[in-house]
């Protein structure tokens, strides 16, 4: 037995989702990626004396209907705490964050890996807060420089239970983090540019046991992947300490992505470090019951939402409505679909949802690009599925020409691109036969071979047909018509 066996990994995430609202949480200046160093400030950013705070309200809406996605109780009473602590890029000395009274209560979010087995992660509390600067240290030999165009810029933090038992259920929870919030508009989840990012939490124990170990926090993860084997590394690296009966010493640590393995920081702090109390200059926030539920009211349809959807009304598998449902433009482009299609016959859904995951969806990975540009508009794409539906057109004839013509003519319409292209289906069964004669007078040891029971030959015959007549009869008449004509064959 592998010594690593008898031992479980304990996980808790913090997650920082970055708010996309315009300007800062405290004040005016632009919240917006990508400026020059210091170029997003302001004397309230860099914490002159005199200033005061002054709340975005955006910011407030967007983190209840976080709360909300995440089926937590909104809190209509909560306020801001100042949590102390000394970092170059923290330009006042302390952080307005949320301690005592978060604005959101215990939640949770279900999670479901490749075995489909649910599991629910509980949330413990959602936290508004504003971001910190950025210390860069590649920029000079001898100085780490400061860029404060983050500082000030609105987060919530999402606060997990101990509930994850390995890097693929904090890889599945950040993903499905990240997949609310493109639903509900409010980050765009980001992480190569941090605004969606972790601090992860792990300890381990002996399986069967119940009390927690000292952890260990693994700040600022911005990658899937790297969440994975950071959680990797930290389960065995604390596995071969305990094995030595040697302490876990409670730490931050970070994670090197080029050796893949995690490192010693600091010590870890412990609340009463950051000695919060109320922020003084901000008054309490009272949250009406009737904001509360207009929010509500306002909330998109979210992907389990979509999801059953898709299963009980249209039928489809729940591996097809999770792909589906991966992004919200992925989602609303399929009912966009169906919607052009019009009258749809009873599995119309299915069909749009087989031509969409692998069709649309592998062009979209090779071209690696998203849907939303993606240049065929749904009705247009609608079009030619039904093409191939009411057999005017063949399905190899859909996926591998027109749908290409398609793709570098967006404007023209899909049954006119077909014509043009010569790829109307013939329906005179005249014509299938004298090809059907032919390919059988080219193949008279094959068609001897078939008559005397190889009776696999039969979709070499098919394909050589299709490919003579370039995909122009129906591939269903062709089939009894090639059977029939080898029956009657000497």
């Amino acid at each position: 037995m592998d010594i690593y066996d008898k031992y479980e990994v304990v996980i808790g995430l913090e997650v920082h989702v970055q708010l996309l609202t315009a300007s800062k949480l405290f004040a005016v200046d632009s919240a917006a990626f990508g400026a020059a160093p210091n170029h997003h400030i302001s004397f309230i950013t860099l914490g002159h004396p005199g200033t005061l705070p002054h709340l975005n309200k955006k910011a407030v809406e967007f983190a209840v209907k976080m709360g909300l996605a995440l089926n937590c109780p909104i809190q209509s009473y909560n306020y801001f705490d100042r949590k102390n602590y000394f970092y170059p890029d923290l330009p006042k000395g302390y952080q307005i964050s949320q301690d005592k009274r978060p604005i959101c209560g215990r939640g949770f979010l279900e999670i479901q890996g490749k075995d489909e087995v649910k599991k629910q992660i509980r949330i413990h509390h959602i936290h508004m807060e504003e971001d910190a600067g950025k210390s860069v240290h590649d920029q000079d030999d001898r100085y780490s420089m400061i860029d404060l165009n983050r500082a000030g810029v609105p987060l919530v933090e999402i606060v997990t239970e101990p509930d994850m038992r390995s890097g693929e259920d904090a890889s599945l929870f950040l993903n499905g983090i990240r997949q609310l919030i493109e639903y509900l508009e409010i980050s765009d989840g980001n992480m190569e540019e941090g605004s969606l990012r972790c601090d992860c939490n792990v300890s381990v124990r002996l399986k069967g046991t119940e009390a927690y170990n000292n952890r260990a926090e693994i700040k600022n993860m911005n990658s899937l992947r790297f969440v994975r084997k950071a959680i990797d590394y930290e389960f065995k690296r604390q596995v071969d300490l305990m094995e030595k009966g040697e302490p876990i010493v409670q730490e931050t640590r970070g994670f090197d992505a080029q050796k893949g393995i995690t490192l010693s920081q600091r010590q870890k702090e412990m609340a009463h470090d950051y000695r919060y109390f109320p922020e003084p200059d901000l008054a309490p926030l009272h949250l009406s019951d009737e904001y509360i539920e207009q929010i509500k009211q306002e909330m998109p349809a979210l992907p389990n939402e979509l999801l059953q959807k898709f299963v009980e009304k249209h039928g489809l598998s729940n591996y097809d409505a999770t792909i589906l449902t991966e992004t919200k433009e992925m989602a609303m482009y399929f009912e966009d679909v169906l919607e052009k299609y019009g009258a749809p016959q009873p599995n119309t859904a299915k069909t749009v949802a087989n031509f969409m995951i692998n069709t649309v969806k592998s062009y979209l990975n090779d071209q690696n690009i998203a849907i939303r540009d993606f240049g065929i508009l749904p009705k247009s794409l609608a079009e030619l599925i039904r093409l191939f539906v009411e057999g005017k057109v063949t399905l190899q004839a859909a996926k591998k020409k027109l749908f290409p013509a398609l793709v570098q003519n967006p404007d023209i319409s899909a049954e006119p691109l077909a014509k043009s292209l010569n790829l109307i289906v013939e329906k005179d069964d005249n014509f299938a036969l004298e090809v059907i004669t032919n390919v059988l007078s080219q193949h008279p040891n094959e068609v001897k071979a078939y008559q005397n029971g190889k009776k696999n030959l039969l979709g070499m015959f098919m394909g050589q047909v299709m490919r003579a007549s370039k995909g122009k009869i129906d591939p269903k008449v062709t089939k009894q018509l090639l059977m029939e004509k080898l029956g009657t064959s000497k």
